[in-house]
């Protein structure tokens, strides 16, 4: 038998540049050791994302006119270094009259919208070339909303992905909450998944203990309702943080002064709790299964923690952190290479 490869990608706005520099390397060697035109789509048999992470795993499980990924992940990078700055973008007149973003959304959605319209067209959710997991959160119904593309082939809840990229990217504070039809005209009020699961992973696990992989890939030598012993999953965060908060100025701060520390803390603590979650289960495995986990949350070296800093220095920053990351630790790198050549099928 062979392993179920799960690919789990953070939410991190602009920061999601490490994550394209990392998977670059990645389909790199897939393209040196195994097949030429190697794209990673066809590596892994499940891709799981928030927010940023969630238009990433969208573009890589894009469908070909043969059912095959269509994209490689340079086409992801492109499109943050191309077209980040015009979605992250504010005007002298908007700094004037919402300074902060306090007196409404930073950012206009409609550059967003254009760009994952211009990019996705009519692609639906159930054309997904292996079944995906992208979060958002529905804030009538106060409950998670779980995009799978495996669901969307035995049900009505299929979506435009462009739709579902935006819902996923809606954080607060940065985007305004949208609203979407299924395809069967359901509506659902959404904000970014990010706020309950930055780092996705656990929701990629328990999602692939649900799906008959066998069935689903058509080849029985993936098992059906994978366990974690059958699993060998790959999660990327968009950088660790480091910045602290002083005690002092927290203290006192009330609620506007609480609002980008609580974002911020909430996300990033939610990624390291799921780290650990996950860490914690797969070291109960056999000695041979226990190194089926691999979590990459590079160091942000001079890169800002900011999901929203498009400044081309900053750009080149997080560029600069991915190779960074790729050189000091390139034996882990080129192992988890051959062990998803190992598991195509």
């Amino acid at each position: 038998m062979k392993k179920t490869t799960i690919l789990s990608l953070d939410g991190g706005g602009i920061r999601g540049i490490i994550t394209c520099i990392i998977l670059r390397y990645i389909e790199e060697q897939l393209q040196y050791h195994d097949k030429p035109d190697a794209k990673l789509g066809d590596y892994f048999d499940l891709v799981a994302g928030s927010s940023t992470g969630a238009l990433i795993a969208s573009i890589i499980l894009c469908p070909d006119e043969h059912r095959k990924a269509k994209h490689s992940i340079q086409k992801g990078l492109e499109l943050y270094a191309e077209k980040g700055g015009g979605i992250f973008q504010v005007s002298f007149w908007e700094k004037l009259v919402n300074p902060f973003g306090l007196l409404n959304e930073k950012f206009s959605q409609e550059a967003l919208e254009k760009n994952l319209n211009d990019f996705f067209g009519n692609l639906e959710l159930k054309e997904l070339i292996k079944p995906c997991l992208i979060t958002s959160y529905d804030i009538e119904n106060r409950r998670a909303k779980i995009f799978n593309s495996w669901k969307a082939h035995l049900s009505t809840d299929n979506f435009y992905v462009r739709d579902i990229c935006r819902a996923t990217s809606a954080a607060p504070t940065y985007f305004s909450p949208v609203q979407i039809k299924s395809r069967y005209g359901q509506t659902f009020s959404l904000i970014d998944g990010g706020m309950f699961a930055n780092n996705p992973t656990l929701c990629a696990y328990a999602e692939a203990r649900k799906i008959p992989f066998a069935e689903v890939l058509k080849n029985h030598q993936k098992a059906n309702y994978p366990v974690a012993n059958d699993m060998i999953i790959v999660s990327i965060g968009t950088g660790l943080e480091s910045r602290s908060y002083s005690f002092k100025k927290l203290q006192k701060a009330g609620k506007i002064g609480w609002v980008n520390p609580i974002i911020d803390i909430l996300m990033s603590s939610n990624a390291e709790t799921v780290d650990y979650q996950i860490g914690q289960m797969f070291q109960t495995l056999g000695q041979r299964n226990q190194k089926n986990y691999y979590r990459l949350n590079p160091s942000l070296k001079n890169a800002s923690t900011a999901m929203d800093n498009v400044r081309r220095s900053n750009i080149e920053n997080l560029i600069q952190a991915g190779l960074s990351y790729i050189d000091d630790n390139r034996e882990m790198l080129n192992q988890i290479v051959q062990k998803l050549i190992k598991n195509r099928i």
